[in-house]
């Protein structure tokens, strides 16, 4: 058997973002994903989803003082029951709360699964400030990781695959840390360049610059009983709009892992 992840950055409320809603609601009615993360949500927007498509949920935003109505954050909705859920604040460049990870241990028929969301800071030349958010993060991952199935980190990462942030993830470099290393899903059983930050997309066509691969479903090793946790198949989703409407300037990544 087999789970099936989502991740999608649903772009806030940015532009036109009130009508963007019923598109992004059916694209994860279609995608019928056991568990299925976001950025750029609200707390509003997912709690009507949730109540939408009977899911479980949790949201965490990036301002501890702003209003949860209007504060950026991560969430995730769940098919199952979620146990426990925790969250920490990841600085900017001047050390200022500015983003989260969000973490839920998600009861499901197969064990606990400790999923893991984030969204990085999207500077192009923000490499250093992901590298540190990316080492916050693991730290944090680390104290909420154990359970029968193997972790999961999701999110938009705003870094390419070959970039210094994302090969200390994937054990082409010295991991954030000694022993975790992560399974880039994509990577292994997608389909072409997986292209989800596309100038194909109506709303960054005028991008600085497009065609970057930014968003990640990551299973983490080791794994001690595989296949648990191995990727069997991943596919983009949000790509065709939905009467007439694209629902983010994101593409959304899901992925199969056996059971």
């Amino acid at each position: 058997m087999a789970l099936t992840i989502g991740t999608w950055n649903v772009q806030w409320q940015f532009g036109e973002w009130e009508a963007r809603q019923p598109a992004i609601l059916q694209v994860l009615r279609n995608l019928d994903a056991d568990v299925v993360m976001l950025q750029e949500s609200w707390r509003g927007q997912v709690e009507r989803f949730a109540s939408e498509l009977g899911y479980h949920s949790t949201w965490a935003g990036h301002n501890p003082h702003a209003d949860p109505e209007r504060s950026m954050g991560n969430a995730i909705l769940s098919r199952w029951p979620i146990q426990t859920r925790a969250h920490r604040f990841l600085a900017d460049s001047q050390g200022r709360e500015y983003r989260t990870i969000l973490s839920a241990r998600v009861n499901t028929p197969f064990g606990i699964l400790p999923a893991f969301t984030t969204h990085l800071d999207y500077h192009f030349d923000g490499s250093a400030t992901r590298l540190a958010q990316l080492a916050t993060a693991s730290e944090f991952i680390e104290e909420h990781a154990s359970g029968e199935l193997p972790p999961i980190l999701t999110g938009d990462l705003n870094a390419v695959h070959d970039s210094d942030e994302i090969r200390k993830l994937t054990g082409r470099s010295a991991p954030y840390v000694t022993g975790r290393i992560w399974t880039d899903a994509w990577e292994q059983v997608g389909d072409g360049p997986g292209i989800t930050w596309s100038k194909a997309n109506p709303y960054i066509n005028n991008s600085a610059w497009p065609n970057r691969r930014l968003d990640y479903v990551m299973i983490g090793w080791p794994r001690e009983k595989r296949p648990l946790g191995n990727p069997q198949r991943a596919w983009m989703f949000g790509v065709e709009p939905i009467d007439g409407v694209v629902g983010s300037d994101h593409y959304g990544v899901a992925v199969e892992i056996h059971t």
